[in-house]
């Protein structure tokens, strides 16, 4: 089997501090503390079969400005799996967010979050909490969606053309409980072809098979369940705080469709960043602009992050592909 080499950016960076956070239910969380103590603060929460390595190179391109969080979902990466399924849902999402804020920003203070996927999802389902709200000064949604996933995938040909069939097939996709086994060409193609832009180079693909494939099976099929009953739509109703969507154009597993929901039933819409090209892992395949797109919320809406940062704006985020919203 032919060996693709990481890319550095694409490597974990060691966190200057590490913690365990209990949620309310007791499952304990894997944190991670990057940048630079006493800065503005981000939180990053990923999605489904990820952990926080999915972050590394928007982590990379905020820390020398951020005091940047990122936590594995349960299940993910280093935090606990939980022991039963009744322990997977979206409530649990979002109380292991009001943890992991409880935990790394103090009273009084506010933090920018951003979620992909699934980590979306968890800042739509904590929409409304107040504990959750007062410690938010804005949010960006990464590649998500707040219900109606099977119904809207793309994973399948368009030659598969009855709805019906559609959804059967891909409710059969997102819950297998087939083990990914170890990373190979094969998986690298499908997984390319599903989570990812054509465009995506080697080294992306690679770091997003590491990351997938690394998630446990129970863990993939029980949260899968969960996704394909989502409906965060009131939780996202009453998400008060100043909030971005970015999506990728090509994004097969959540189509832009989801995200121009997301802005119509958005308290207050801060814009929709379109991607040109790119998939589902638009922070692994465009950090840049998403890093850039987070930094734009937090020179906005907290005011001890206004200092200039040196993140180019590339074409893909110039203002004539980023629809604003009134």
């Amino acid at each position: 089997m032919r060996a693709v080499t990481l890319p550095a950016e694409y490597v974990a960076p060691a966190p200057v501090e590490e913690l365990s956070v209990r949620s309310a239910d007791g499952i304990r969380l894997h944190v991670e503390v990057h940048g630079q103590p006493g800065a503005p603060t981000v939180v990053l929460a990923h999605g489904w079969t990820c952990s926080t390595a999915f972050w590394a190179p928007v982590i990379r391109q905020l820390a020398d400005h951020y005091r940047v969080v990122a936590y594995d979902q349960r299940g993910h990466g280093h935090s606990e799996i939980p022991p039963s399924r009744a322990r997977y849902s979206t409530r649990a999402l979002a109380e292991d967010l009001s943890a992991v804020l409880a935990r790394t920003v103090p009273v009084g203070e506010r933090a920018v979050l951003a979620g992909h996927s699934m980590g979306g999802m968890t800042i739509m389902a904590a929409g409304g909490r107040p504990e959750i709200a007062d410690r938010t000064a804005a949010a960006v949604l990464v590649s998500t969606g707040p219900g109606e996933l099977v119904a809207e995938l793309a994973v399948l040909p368009e030659a598969v053309r009855s709805p019906r069939l559609r959804r059967f097939l891909h409710r059969q996709l997102l819950r297998s409980r087939l083990p990914l086994g170890p990373v190979s060409p094969a998986s690298r193609v499908a997984l390319k072809y599903a989570t990812m832009g054509p465009g995506s180079s080697a080294g992306q693909v690679e770091a997003t098979a590491r990351i997938v494939h690394a998630c446990p099976t129970v863990v993939r099929a029980n949260w899968a369940g969960v996704l394909d009953r989502l409906d965060v739509h009131a939780g996202l109703a009453r998400l008060a705080a100043p909030t971005a969507v970015v999506v990728g154009t090509a994004d097969r597993l959540t189509p832009p469709v989801h995200a121009h929901r997301i802005v119509a039933e958005l308290a207050d819409a801060q814009g929709l960043l379109l991607l040109p090209g790119v998939g589902h892992m638009a922070p692994l395949e465009r950090p840049v602009e998403v890093a850039a797109e987070i930094h734009r919320m937090a020179a906005a809406y907290l005011p001890a992050a206004s200092v200039p940062m040196s993140i180019p704006a590339p074409a893909a985020a110039s203002a004539s592909e980023r629809n604003a919203v009134a």
